[in-house]
């Protein structure tokens, strides 16, 4: 048995402070105060130091780290996450690629997710094939402009089955839904998200059936829709904000360039704590930082001045343009995507959960990472 003693105890809707944890087997075996907490004899003990303990984070939607993309180097992606607390990550796969590529890159990353150094990938966001042509980033290299096509979209989700746990689309696509059912075939499981769009809120409520409940990066990438010269209308934003079975993802940078921290607020407001997950969607991309954006250091910029992802401070950033707690924040980063996953067997400090664990301290600096209750 492993205790970690003077932790900081994030739990779900409170904190316990001056905690004891206990790991048995790879899992959370119990928790309490130290003052009414005995530790058995023969513990190996690991001192926190005061440090705040909470769930590994859990990164849904995020294309490289460490200067690679995932097709490129998945397990050195993967060990960068889990330096930084991200216990479990899904690569995100962009529309960028044609058929024999997306193929290739799921082959690679799924031999990386076998060895050691990849234990924390966990499946795929597939963001494509059939997204929006006018949004994104790279948008100038999109091989999925034509019509959605069985022949050219099955290898993709054979080749990715049950791994494939979010596919991104735009819902106005024509044609969209045949391949979300050949999607779910692959995958009953398979959650769907609007992305890159300017979809109607009718045309995706249509797909929530179906499994549509996530927003990708709301309030990026999507479209305006104006009834009249002087009239707002209606798009994809607002319908995410509507729904309440929608969850939204949160680019959350330093300088609010994703997300101006007003509008951050407003999410906050109205799709409530329990429907906000944030996300890295880190893209690698060394392109040079627009003049008004001078200084900016955690995002990167492509060569058409597009903005391309920001790294895992986005729990500290959020905590800095909204006020949310640090338990708040956890929920965010790892409570929420579990649940929107249906991932149960982590995403919270919980007895019986899996013992991915996190140190850090109060402005969200990785001290220490658990994984499967093992020091990293």
């Amino acid at each position: 048995m492993l205790a970690l003693i003077h932790a900081e105890l994030v739990l779900h809707d409170h904190f316990m402070p001056e905690a004891v944890l206990f790991i048995e087997d790879g899992k959370i075996s119990g928790f309490g105060e130290m003052r009414t907490t005995p530790i058995p004899d023969g513990c190996e003990i690991i001192d926190l130091k005061g440090a705040y303990l909470g769930p590994g984070m859990i990164d849904i939607h995020t294309h490289g780290a460490d200067g690679v993309f995932f097709p490129e180097d998945p397990l050195r992606a993967a060990r960068f996450f889990l330096r930084h607390g991200t216990t479990t990550v899904l690569p995100a796969l962009y529309f960028s690629m044609n058929t024999a590529q997306y193929v290739e890159a799921i082959e690679k990353i799924k031999l990386a997710m076998q060895q050691p150094d990849g234990k924390n990938i966990a499946g795929f966001y597939m963001e494509g094939p059939y997204l929006n042509p006018k949004f994104g980033c790279d948008k100038e290299h999109n091989p999925w402009k034509g019509p959605v096509a069985k022949e050219n979209y099955q290898p993709i989700i054979d080749c990715a089955g049950t791994l494939a746990r979010v596919w991104a689309l735009a819902p106005e696509r024509e044609n969209i839904l045949q391949f979300v059912l050949d999607a779910k075939k692959a995958n009953p499981e398979a959650r769907f998200t609007v992305a890159h769009s300017e979809a109607s809120p009718q045309q995706i409520e249509a797909l929530m059936p179906c499994g549509l409940c996530i927003g990708t990066h709301h309030t990026n990438a999507t479209g305006d829709r104006f009834r009249y010269s002087e009239t707002r209308g209606v798009c994809v934003d607002e319908a995410v904000n509507y729904n309440r079975d929608i969850f939204a993802e949160l680019i959350c940078d330093s300088r609010g360039i994703h997300v101006d921290p007003y509008m951050l607020r407003l999410v906050r407001r109205i799709k409530g704590d329990d429907r906000i997950i944030l996300i890295s969607d880190v893209y690698v991309a060394d392109g040079p930082v627009p003049e008004e954006f001078a200084g900016v250091t955690d995002i990167n910029f492509d060569h058409s001045g597009e903005i391309a992802g920001s790294l895992e401070v986005a729990c500290r950033n959020m905590m800095k343009h909204t006020g949310a707690s640090m338990v708040d924040v956890f929920n965010y980063a790892s409570y929420n995507p579990a649940r929107v996953l249906g991932m149960t067997d982590r995403g919270e400090i919980a007895v019986g959960k899996r013992a991915d664990l996190v140190a850090v301290d109060h402005r969200m600096n990785v001290q220490k990472v658990f994984f499967k209750g093992e020091l990293q």
